[in-house]
């Protein structure tokens, strides 16, 4: 949802989907934000967020999968009017899932400071904590990727956000550092600065808001944990590397 603000409010078309057809954080998001801008009378840049479109049964050709062509459908309605599609997806192996990840030019992964969040890119010795192999989740990422080099298309680039860590430097910190920088080279993403832990995530969330939408909705003076994470945030977006794409908030 920050990066899809950010976005829009750098002048960019930018449209939303959210593949987590039973939690839908993101659609549930993006609708607290449009209930509270009807109540206040507000109008803050926001993403053009749609549903999946329903499909007729009987228009489906033989043997093709519903969810493909929904997920299909609804990228080519916004694509006469986005500048950038982002779809959310959902932490399960879903068809779903791994066919939006075959259509994504970027890939963002937010990773716990956990190695419990880590066992998702890659399984690690308890003892020497070398890596043993890539995951589930990594191996889907290659699959996607053997899809795009087949059609002719250029490489997802794989970015690794570490999120939710915490102020002070401790042990495990650094080690994940350490797993993370040795498994970006072994099976190929970029690790990108993140989010720490802040309260003001959770208490944005009831009211759609984010954190570039605060001085517009009154409040002047930003605490130094608010600026802090904006900082944040500007490193993410610039990290992201998006063509045309430069923070000016």
């Amino acid at each position: 949802m920050h990066v899809a603000t950010a976005l829009v409010r750098m002048g960019h078309r930018v449209g939303g989907l959210d593949l987590d057809l039973r939690q839908k954080s993101f659609a549930r998001y993006v609708e607290n934000r449009r209930s509270y801008l009807s109540r206040k009378g507000l109008d803050l840049p926001s993403p053009d967020y749609r549903d999946l479109p329903d499909i007729d049964q009987a228009a489906l050709e033989p043997g093709e999968n519903v969810y493909d062509r929904r997920l299909s459908a609804a990228v080519s309605a916004l694509e006469a009017t986005s500048d950038f599609i982002l779809i959310d997806c959902p932490g399960s192996h879903t068809r779903l899932s791994q066919v939006a990840h075959s259509l994504a030019d970027t890939l963002i992964s937010p990773l716990n400071d956990s190695f419990v969040d880590f066992d998702l890119l890659a399984r690690v010795d308890p003892e020497t904590n070398k890596v043993l192999g890539p995951s589930v989740y990594s191996e889907m990422v290659w699959n996607a990727r053997q899809l795009r080099a087949q059609a002719g298309l250029k490489p997802i680039d794989w970015i690794v956000v570490r999120n939710r860590l915490g102020a002070q430097q401790m042990h495990n910190k650094k080690k994940m550092g350490e797993a993370l920088k040795h498994l970006s080279k072994r099976i190929g993403f970029r690790v990108a600065p993140g989010f720490s832990e802040r309260v003001i995530f959770r208490e944005l969330f009831p009211r759609g808001l984010t954190l570039l939408d605060l001085k517009d909705i009154g409040v002047g003076n930003l605490n130094l944990s608010n600026v802090a994470a904006r900082q944040e945030l500007r490193d993410l977006i610039r990290e992201l590397r998006l063509p045309g794409v430069t923070p000016n908030f």
